[in-house]
């Protein structure tokens, strides 16, 4: 695979988590690594009558887990108190009746015991049944990897036989980007700046929303708002 990509998997995520995968020939989901709490992985934000609400999955407190090690609380209900508040956010809105079977399936018809387990299965079919995104999809705990942090990424990505890399421009916090040079990888920094508002159904315009409020408010126009718009520009 020559582009890809290497992201712990979120919760419903906002546009541009499929914006990169868009951008690569393989996403890997790197969930063997340490949990962290009041993080993208358990949470996300939605944009209703009252403002921003989040909507946070009970998992616990005990930090000594890696995140596909973390289970679900499911005596909080949280599955009907989330499926509730993205109904009374986006009743109204306009693709709402388009994506409402899909959300029953997964606040009601399935039953989630680990957090990975539903952040995958949302964010791999919104990507290919919602965005026809073509990207293959992989678990890092597929491939071999040794040591910690950056080391153990770049083993990751030179047993999976990557020549770029796509990642966020916050990875350069810990990237050595000359040891990845030397390696046969390019690193390439995703640039999540420039999007297209779209209509919402109040103001002012949110940004930094789950991935959700663009499908019921665009629905099959949501491409263009996450990747579509460069080709225009």
């Amino acid at each position: 695979m020559s582009r890809v990509a290497v992201l712990q998997s979120n919760y419903i995520p906002w546009k541009g988590y499929f914006d990169i995968i868009h951008d690569v020939d393989l996403f890997v989901f790197y969930d063997e690594v340490q949990y962290t709490k009041n993080d993208w992985r358990n949470r996300n934000r939605i944009y209703g009558e009252e403002g921003l609400k989040w909507l946070t999955l009970p998992c616990g407190y005990d930090l000594a887990r890696k995140i596909n090690e973390v289970r679900l609380k499911n005596e909080f209900s949280w599955h009907i108190k989330h499926f509730e508040s993205l109904h009374t956010a986006y009743k109204n809105a306009l693709y709402y009746n388009k994506y409402e079977e899909f959300l029953e399936s997964v606040y009601y018809e399935n039953r989630w015991e680990y957090l990975s387990e539903l952040n995958q299965f949302v964010i791999k079919h919104i990507a290919c049944e919602f965005l026809g995104i073509r990207t293959k999809f992989a678990d890092s705990s597929d491939y071999a990897s040794d040591g910690s942090k950056s080391e153990k990424l770049l083993t990751l990505l030179l047993s999976i036989g990557c020549d770029e890399y796509v990642t966020g421009s916050a990875a350069k916090s810990y990237l050595n980007e000359n040891v990845y040079n030397e390696n046969g990888i390019r690193i390439t920094w995703k640039d999540y700046t420039g999007y297209p508002e779209y209509k919402q159904m109040r103001l002012p315009f949110e940004s930094n929303v789950s991935i959700l409020d663009l499908l019921l408010n665009t629905g099959d126009e949501a491409p263009y708002y996450i990747w579509g718009w460069r080709e225009s520009c």
